[in-house]
């Protein structure tokens, strides 16, 4: 008699166990693990990963420090965002900044002319 009863005892541990992540995963239970998981993926709040990815870059002319491509001179790093960004060069020695569209087409470049002259 008291064979027949413990699969009877026995089956409410068995469902627990086999429901339990289901259950932790559908309410929340889950969502520490999750976290854990995503902030192995993230990159470090520091400087380190830049300075190794750029120590470690092999480039036998100029390396852009923005972009990390490997150019002729410093005038022809890309813009890192070239569909929301405008390249403009600042002098003839070779320096340039990318700078945020904006509005209608050449209201980027008067706007960057007016902050060279002091007058924005």
């Amino acid at each position: 008699m008291y064979l027949s009863l413990l699969p009877l005892l026995t089956l409410p541990l068995l469902a627990s166990a086999q429901f339990g992540n289901f259950f932790e995963g559908m309410f929340g239970g889950g969502q520490q693990q999750q976290q854990q998981q995503q902030r192995g993926q993230n990159v470090a709040s520091d400087s380190q990963w830049y300075q190794n990815t750029y120590d470690g870059a092999s480039c036998s002319n100029y390396l852009c420090p923005g972009t990390l491509a490997c150019v002729d001179k410093p005038t022809h790093c890309p813009c890192a965002w070239p569909d929301v960004e405008e390249k403009f060069e600042l002098d003839p020695d070779g320096m340039a900044i990318c700078v945020s569209k904006s509005g209608a087409e050449g209201m980027t470049k008067l706007k960057v002319e007016l902050a060279r002259k002091g007058l924005l």
